[in-house]
């Protein structure tokens, strides 16, 4: 199976960092988050890449030139103002009608990738997402009264799930993708909620997303 990584956008709430690379060429312990996503694949045996570059693609190009793993990689330009949804879209082919993976190049989760998989063969859908509690941002009070009787420190995810991408996609979901304006999460992923062919892969790991400087440095 194949891995897709969304690797093409600006990155604009980590300007910071993102004048000069794209988002997923941040670096995380010396190395960049893109490269740590696809470790987690290969470590489960996954080792056939496409990444879908956009903005300063070239700079992970560059990137790979120098990388001594196992892996089969596609790097392809998928357009630099192109959607989420056009970005796979755009890679069809190279996918050869099989079934695979999709996430995105900013997403670091400790993931058992082969668990993934065998809940989306059980679950019988076009789509499995991985949903995931993210770090709560303030300290809940608990009130009798005026009175403080308990104070738990920033609960994770505040008791809601999200969807933390690390999908495992059919590939009967490219009749659901038209043109390079479609976007996964906003188009696509709603038309197949409404079909029932969407499941939640529950994830209970850490998650700590990458969207601020402090995300970078909690990293």
């Amino acid at each position: 199976m194949k891995t897709v990584i969304l690797a093409g956008g600006f990155g604009t709430r980590l300007s910071e960092e993102t004048k000069l690379k794209p988002k997923p060429m941040v670096e995380i312990g010396g190395k960049p988050i893109l490269w740590h996503i696809m470790k987690i694949f290969s470590n489960f045996g996954f080792n056939d890449f496409v990444i879908c570059c956009g903005y300063k693609g070239e700079v992970i190009k560059e990137f790979f030139k120098n990388v001594e793993e196992s892996w089969s990689i596609d790097l392809v330009d998928t357009g630099l103002d192109t959607m989420t949804g056009g970005r796979i879209r755009r890679v069809e082919k190279l996918l050869e009608n099989q079934r695979f993976f999709l996430t995105y190049g900013d997403d670091l989760k400790s993931v058992n990738i082969s668990d993934l998989l065998q809940f989306h063969i059980n679950q019988k859908k076009l789509v499995t997402l991985t949903s995931a509690q993210p770090p709560g941002r303030f300290g809940i009070l608990e009130m009798d009264g005026n009175n403080v009787i308990n104070l738990t420190e920033k609960p994770p995810g505040d008791g809601n799930w999200i969807n933390g991408g690390y999908y495992v996609l059919e590939p009967q979901i490219f009749d659901y993708i038209h043109d390079d304006s479609n976007i996964w999460e906003n188009d696509v992923l709603p038309q197949l909620i409404q079909k029932n062919q969407v499941s939640a892969y529950k994830y209970h790991g850490k998650y700590q997303p990458m969207d601020t400087i402090n995300d970078k440095e909690k990293l």
